[in-house]
């Protein structure tokens, strides 16, 4: 997972959000019935990378509510095998950057 999340995280600056979607989604898609911890994980990173779409097409209502099913799967951060948590790490704050600066204003408004 780590060189996808790497990729991940290289379309997510690149500002390529549908691109980063579908680099995880090739992981994801088999398995998305699957409730494992790190599956539910990657479909936030997913739905984040979604948000982010949504908010360059100017969707930001719809963004908005997409970041929140992220937000929702980012506790199972801490489940998922301890010897990939620097890199996921790395994917939070890649994200975190991103939506501050794509949809910053909502944080002075209570939404994170």
């Amino acid at each position: 997972m780590r060189s996808a999340y790497r990729e991940f995280v290289r379309l997510i600056e690149a500002g390529r959000y549908r691109d980063a979607h579908e680099v995880l989604e090739a992981f994801w898609f088999p398995r998305r019935f699957e409730k494992e911890a790190r599956v539910l994980l990657i479909k936030g990173y997913i739905n984040a990378s979604t948000a982010f779409e949504l908010a360059k097409r100017g969707r930001r209502d719809a963004a908005r509510r997409t970041w929140r099913v992220y937000l929702k799967y980012l506790p199972l951060s801490k489940e998922v095998d301890p010897e990939d948590a620097p890199t996921r790490r790395e994917v939070e704050e890649v994200l975190r950057r991103t939506y501050g600066r794509l949809l910053g204003e909502e944080r002075r408004h209570g939404v994170h």
